[in-house]
């Protein structure tokens, strides 16, 4: 810490982290433990982070991530799609495609940010703001695949008229972001995608996730 910071903000922000990677929420002894103060520390911070509903305590006093975390994330959409801007742009003009940011939405993909090339005859329209089960679409798959993955080794996912007949797609995780889970992909008018789509998509998902670091 430093004479410019704040120590119980700083505090605060690790309780919320703490509790962001856990799905059974945290005891306030768990909580002291881990960030090395003693409980009623703990319970102070706990306390006015419910007041903003940053945190909710269960019958059985474990703590969780509150609701409040949510209207938060809402605001973060815009500056992920500003970053991801210049990466999509050169993939829908260097494919000639039309070039989308996924995230995850509860069990769905939302498209954030969507680019279409400038200089093809036609192309599939496609519109921030499409929603799809994670089940269907390449977008959607990418993100599942990457869960199952070794940390390292995601890859591409193509699919075949899953979203809309004889329309392909070709997308690749993010991967490495914290707190950002989804996929940059194309979607095109064509039987099959081809060969080289799939590694420049997935370079630029790297290229996305670079930005977002």
């Amino acid at each position: 810490m430093t004479a410019e910071t704040s120590q119980t903000l700083d505090r605060g922000l690790r309780v919320l982290k703490l509790l962001a990677d856990t799905d059974h929420g945290l005891t306030v002894t768990e909580l002291s433990n881990k960030l090395g103060v003693n409980r009623t520390v703990v319970y102070r911070l706990l306390a006015t982070l419910e007041q903003h509903a940053l945190v909710r305590r269960d019958l059985g006093g474990r703590a969780r991530v509150g609701l409040g975390v949510l209207r938060l994330g809402r605001q973060v959409h815009p500056l992920v799609r500003e970053a991801a801007l210049p990466a999509l742009r050169s993939l829908a003009e260097d494919i000639g495609a039309t070039a989308h940011l996924t995230l995850v939405d509860g069990s769905e993909a939302l498209a954030v940010a969507v680019v279409e090339p400038t200089w093809t005859d036609y192309h599939v329209a496609y519109r921030a703001g499409f929603r799809h089960p994670l089940e269907r679409g390449a977008a959607g798959r990418a993100i599942l695949a990457a869960r199952q993955a070794p940390v390292g080794e995601c890859g591409f996912t193509l699919t075949q008229g899953e979203l809309e007949a004889g329309a392909s797609g070709a997308a690749a995780p993010l991967v490495g972001v914290t707190g950002v889970e989804g996929s940059v992909g194309v979607v095109m008018l064509a039987d099959a995608v081809p060969e080289r789509v799939g590694p420049r998509v997935l370079d630029a998902a790297r290229e996305v996730a670079d930005a977002l670091r």
